[in-house]
């Protein structure tokens, strides 16, 4: 079996997260946008990945199109370990994290796809196989920056029987009116931060202050993500677990987190990572370390998807990020979670095909 074809498609759609001015304020996104790599065979396999992608889309393609396709037309792809780390060095130079890598990811992802098709099973049958028909969905709330919108939306989170959310915000009363929303402590508060102390004392002080809130997390507490040694820093002193990993693009980048004993929770993203190999790599090395796992994915296409069957394969029962935002088009209305779950599909590869009236081109 050989590649004979990767092209590159944007999904977008606009969408409602419980905002009644719309898309805006302190949020870059006005459409959910993604890229979706579709890799062909002479074989007639077609598999699906997804490179992450927002308001980067188009670089992403571009870089998918014009570079990475013209290498792997005519390689097989079954080989996906000798093939990524080739393409890996190759193209080291244009960047280890970024279009490049996103593109890359989006391409791994979508040759796990063929795999699972070419041996007939789902793509967790690859990975050792489903450990649960349903994996947990958590509640990825987009920043409002308003205490009364927080408050309405995790409610509204809650009533829709998710048991675990995230927050985006940075203001302690939003944070409060979250946990007023939910009405007990029974749910846990994710906190992503987004880099957005600079130093960590100011971590320090935001986690003192949201301590008493039922936190189940701090995630990348300080500026500049890659500095392993200042999250260590906060972990050691702030009496709450971190998590971290989203902006690494690279194993050694966790690893670099890891030795330093910067976090309790890694958060590879898959669209990000180098796909499934990536995340599975990570996953080995975190083992290592007693790190736990909880993949970053809030995005709606294969990479979601894929993100699934790993989890369903994976020994603890980890939950999965979804964003909490309701998508005029998604690529697969079948992941929309049904009283906090999301069913794992049993058909071979992803076990889905996307939705072509998603595409934008």
């Amino acid at each position: 079996m050989r590649i004979t074809a990767v092209t590159g498609h944007i999904a977008t759609t606009p969408f409602d997260y419980g905002n009644p001015a719309g898309p805006g304020g302190n949020l870059h996104l006005r459409a959910m946008d993604t890229l979706l790599v579709k890799v062909e065979t002479d074989a007639g396999i077609t598999g699906w990945g997804e490179g992450f992608g927002f308001t980067l889309v188009q670089t992403t393609k571009d870089a998918l199109e014009r570079l990475v396709a013209p290498a792997v037309i005519g390689q097989d792809p079954a080989d996906i370990a000798g093939l990524m780390k080739g393409l890996f060095r190759r193209f080291h130079n244009f960047g280890r994290n970024g279009a490049m890598t996103f593109a890359l990811s989006g391409l791994d992802i979508a040759l796990w796809d063929i795999a699972a098709q070419a041996a007939g099973k789902p793509l967790h049958a690859l990975l050792g196989g489903a450990k649960r028909a349903a994996v947990p969905a958590y509640a990825s709330l987009l920043r409002y920056g308003v205490p009364e919108l927080v408050r309405a939306n995790a409610a509204k989170a809650t009533a829709r029987g998710y048991r675990h959310i995230k927050l985006h915000e940075v203001e302690v009363p939003c944070i409060a009116a979250a946990r007023e929303g939910i009405g007990h402590d029974r749910i846990p508060l994710m906190l992503d931060i987004n880099c957005r102390w600079d130093s960590v004392e100011e971590a320090l002080a935001f986690a003192d202050a949201v301590r008493p809130l039922g936190v189940r997390w701090i995630e990348e507490p300080v500026w500049p993500p890659e500095d392993a040694r200042a999250i260590a820093a906060v972990r050691a002193r702030c009496g709450l677990p971190i998590a971290a990993g989203e902006n690494c693009g690279t194993v050694e980048d966790f690893r670099l987190m890891f030795e330093a004993g910067s976090v309790d929770v890694a958060q590879p993203s898959i669209t990000k990572i180098g796909g499934v190999t990536g995340m599975l790599a990570v996953q080995a090395l975190a083992a290592q370390h007693g790190v736990a796992v909880v993949p970053h994915c809030p995005y709606f296409g294969p990479g979601l998807l894929a993100t699934l069957h790993v989890l369903a394969a994976m020994d603890v029962e980890t939950p999965l990020e979804v964003y909490f935002a309701d998508l005029q088009r998604a690529p697969y209305p079948a992941l929309d979670p049904v009283e906090g779950m999301v069913a794992v599909p049993d058909g071979p590869g992803l076990g889905l095909e996307p939705d072509p009236a998603c595409f934008a081109s």
